[in-house]
């Protein structure tokens, strides 16, 4: 196997820089996957810069692929020669601890993800275990694709494991990269979907995506109005936000849950949580079960990303576009 061509940063905050690795051999249960396009997500941002102090460099950072099977391990049965299949945050699992032997690899404690302490997807090939390497449907275009492999991953999983369904009211925090599958995700679902944003220019697109109903929350009182609505809030942001108002915006058995990091603690009164039985809660991507799921749903009801484009020999571009949350509403970079 020839060696593979990516782009590597080299300290924390750097330029990304050709960067070429030899992966070695192909180990039993491995896939190696030509790289068509790969999704710029605000995590690689954060392990550019070592935000989250687990990035060792040089590294190839992105970890939203889609391309297509250009060899196979020994061992594996599950993937053929030229099937088009997607990566999302994680690369391989112990596969016999409790959780993988119950299919929740994503919270298997050796879990090891696609871009950290190995390189990633800012690259012409990748390789991975051959279970976290994920059939796309022919319905979605790889470009659209791409960013549901951990943008996508990460809102489906909590809208469908909070038990999400047609009587459901349900509300997006952002529309942003994350928040603006959020909304398509829950329309699926057939829930009734509120979209909350800080910019009231985004009303017009969050109802074409889906969302029946619209809250600035720069106006005060907005949040008010909707007291004891929702069954659902899933937060998409990374800034702080009035977690007692949207503790407050839930109904009885209620659920506030977590997926966009925001830097300081969250902090809710006990006695809001206990009076309606209400909860706060954070969701961690998904299994490769769960992925498959996804697609398959996306690709039926017509959920896709909206995607700007980039060359790969222009990722760093991406990356500073993405830094400034300038893009609309995901990066996506094609070899």
């Amino acid at each position: 196997m020839s060696e593979i061509h990516g782009l590597g940063v080299h300290a924390a905050g750097a330029q990304l820089l050709p960067y070429k690795y030899d992966p070695g051999a192909l180990g039993a249960n491995e896939v190696e996957i030509k790289i068509s396009h790969c999704g710029v997500c605000h995590s690689d941002v954060h392990l550019i810069d070592n935000d989250w102090g687990m990035s060792k460099y040089p590294f190839v950072p992105g970890h939203e692929i889609v391309g297509t099977v250009a060899a196979v391990g020994s061992g594996v049965k599950d993937r053929s020669v030229g099937e088009r299949v997607g990566v999302g945050w994680q690369a391989d699992s112990c596969g016999i601890c409790e959780w993988c032997r119950q299919g929740d690899e994503h919270l298997c404690a050796k879990s090891q993800p696609t871009c950290v302490g190995r390189n990633g997807g800012f690259a012409d090939k990748i390789r991975v275990n051959s279970r976290f390497a994920i059939p796309i449907p022919e319905a979605l275009e790889s470009e659209n694709a791409a960013p549901l492999l951990c943008g996508g991953i990460t809102v489906y999983s909590p809208i469908r494991n909070h038990g999400v369904r047609p009587s459901s009211r349900v509300g997006i925090i952002g529309i942003g990269g994350l928040g603006h599958l959020g909304i398509q995700f829950a329309k699926a679902f057939g829930a009734e979907v509120t979209a909350f944003s800080t910019s009231k220019e985004k009303e017009t697109e969050a109802l074409k995506m889906g969302a029946h109903n619209f809250v600035n929350t720069r106006d005060t009182g907005a949040l008010k109005k909707v007291a004891g609505s929702f069954d659902l809030l899933l937060s998409t942001v990374s800034a702080d936000q009035d977690w007692p108002a949207y503790v407050a915006a839930l109904r009885p058995k209620g659920t506030l849950c977590i997926v966009g990091a925001s830097p300081s603690p969250v902090q809710v009164q006990a006695f809001s949580l206990i009076g309606g039985q209400k909860a706060v809660s954070g969701s961690n991507t998904g299994s490769p079960r769960d992925l498959f799921e996804m697609l398959d749903v996306a690709g039926r009801h017509g959920v896709k990303a909206i995607t700007e484009r980039f060359a790969m020999s222009k990722a760093n571009d991406a990356v500073a576009r993405v830094k400034k949350s300038q893009v609309r509403y995901r990066a996506v970079l094609a070899n």
